[in-house]
């Protein structure tokens, strides 16, 4: 039975590859709890785990030793038809290569998982219009992924990540292939999705993306090293995108 309160939540989670002389231990015993609406930076070196830790999170990876709970269900046990079905129903993904079907429209990438979770066409566009108008792309949704610049793809790639209201947005380097003025409104988008209750886990080298989370979590060789609690804290961006509706 789940004991903590957050929505995600991993308890005594290892991750290690090989054996032997050649183990390597990407994540080494970690206790974490993330509440509801609440932004979390993980920060670190690379290969320091973080990015393991997320996937393990998000159920991309299952752990050699631990447990990984979301919203009150233990999710590293599942079969790997339910966890793919609960990652496209309850997990949004935003990476930093942001991993757009390049054969497909802004909108039709928008539209894709909500109509991979059984919603029909109609449902899926009215979504996904929602989230190209709120994200400043409506002039955008019918070109192609080669067709928008870096700031405008991630857009779309965090406008996909939250086509089926997931409980949990993971992002890894979401502002990493990306220039000032870019950056600066994907951290608009987080601030205002925090503000709006969305629980957000967010790997990051970029302090400007650590000084807007509540909580800091620094990792060095599958460990965490520091926990600090920002004085600025999300809410320090004024967010400029509305998400409700």
């Amino acid at each position: 039975m789940n004991e903590l309160g957050g929505v995600l939540q991993v308890r005594g989670l290892f991750k290690e590859h090989g054996q032997g002389q050649s183990l390597i231990r990407a994540v080494g015993g970690v206790d974490l709890e993330v509440p509801a609406g609440q932004m979390l930076a993980v920060m670190g070196p690379s290969g320091c785990g973080k990015s393991t830790l997320l996937h393990l999170m998000g159920g991309l990876e299952r752990p050699t030793e631990g447990e990984v709970w979301l919203a009150g269900r233990r999710i590293d046990t599942v079969s790997e038809r339910a966890l793919a079905r609960l990652r496209r129903r309850s997990v949004g993904f935003v990476f930093q290569a942001f991993h757009l079907v390049e054969e497909l429209s802004a909108a039709e990438n928008v539209e894709l998982p909500a109509l991979l979770t059984g919603r029909s066409a109609r449902a899926a566009r009215r979504r996904a219009t929602f989230l190209l108008e709120r994200f400043g792309l409506a002039d955008r949704a019918r070109h192609l992924p080669w067709q928008l610049s870096g700031g405008q793809r991630q857009r779309v790639a965090i406008a996909r990540a939250l086509a089926n209201e997931p409980l949990v947005l993971l992002a890894d380097e979401p502002t990493g292939n990306l220039d000032t003025a870019a950056t600066l409104d994907v951290l608009r988008i987080f601030a205002d999705l925090r503000a709006a209750g969305q629980t957000l886990v967010v790997v990051t080298h970029d302090e400007r993306v650590a000084a807007t989370a509540d909580r800091v979590i620094s990792m060095r060789d599958g460990m965490f090293v520091d926990d600090t609690r920002p004085a600025s804290g999300a809410g320090r961006l004024d967010g400029r995108f509305g998400l409700e509706g």
